[in-house]
């Protein structure tokens, strides 16, 4: 099937997911919403989020898109239900995933997350891990700083570093967790860093490879793979200067960006 799957998020983070899901479904063609204009999400309040979300999804629909990633992990613990009861193509968050993919790597059932205040706010990662195996133990934090610093391309270096550094001071002075979870897409493109801060010994999680894995699955169940041949041409919108998000666009996902477009969202 020829159409696009859709991802939304709230800035430059969801090009983690969305390069996975170029590296797993090489065919199919994405198109990319980033509300950079409104990011971050994670402070915000519950409402708004669904606001903006729902505002992200309505011009998504209009592209005629066959399947919804919600490639944000605060609004996937705000819309994600709301979203699968009111949409007739499906719609995959990023939690599960990630939480499927820190169960099997975990060692010794301590897990730690760090993402935005909305998500850790929500509980919806230790919603998710205890789903799975009650014995688990979470340790949640949020980093606030992580997301504006990630939008304004600061990734590496000594500045990142030590942001992360200082964030991260209280979870890793525990020396409990094996396993973290990067409970945020911006955060992936700190990975790095915050392995170099946290050490070898802690096994780092990003949902985005077993997203694309899910979108996969769940495509293939419903028989709306793409089975042609070509190379998809992709489609980048953000609400906000694009300058910085090409940037970080071309770094992330290794690929000439050609198509980046300001998204004119209707807002209520």
């Amino acid at each position: 099937m020829d159409q696009p799957i859709g991802v939304i998020d709230s800035g430059v983070g969801g090009l983690t997911v969305a390069s996975e899901l170029m590296r797993q479904l090489p065919k199919e063609r994405l198109i990319y919403l980033g509300d950079t204009l409104r990011c971050p999400y994670g402070p915000r309040p519950k409402e708004e989020v669904i606001q903006y979300t729902l505002e992200m999804v309505n011009f998504l629909l209009k592209q005629d898109i066959k399947l919804l990633v919600i490639a944000c992990n605060t609004a996937t613990a705000f819309t994600l239900e709301l979203l699968q009861e009111q949409l007739d193509i499906p719609v995959i968050g990023v939690i599960q995933p990630g939480a499927r993919a820190a169960i099997k790597m975990t060692k010794n059932m301590q897990i730690g997350v760090i993402g935005t205040e909305g998500t850790i706010r929500s509980r919806a990662y230790p919603d998710a891990l205890h789903g799975i195996n009650s014995e688990i133990e979470v340790q949640g934090l949020s980093c606030p700083d992580f997301v504006p610093m990630v939008e304004q391309g600061v990734i590496t270096g000594p500045e990142a570093y030590q942001v992360v550094e200082t964030a991260l001071q209280s979870i890793k002075e525990k020396q409990i967790i094996d396993t973290l979870i990067l409970g945020c897409t911006h955060y992936p493109l700190l990975k790095d860093t915050i392995q170099a801060v946290m050490g070898e010994d802690v096994h780092i999680i990003s949902s985005g490879e077993e997203t694309a894995r899910e979108v996969s699955v769940i495509l293939g169940y419903h028989q709306t793979l793409y089975e042609g041949d070509r190379s998809p041409k992709h489609r980048f919108y953000t609400t906000g200067p694009w300058e910085i998000f090409e940037r970080i666009a071309i770094q992330w996902l290794d690929i000439p960006i050609n198509i980046i477009e300001n998204a004119n969202i209707e807002t209520n």
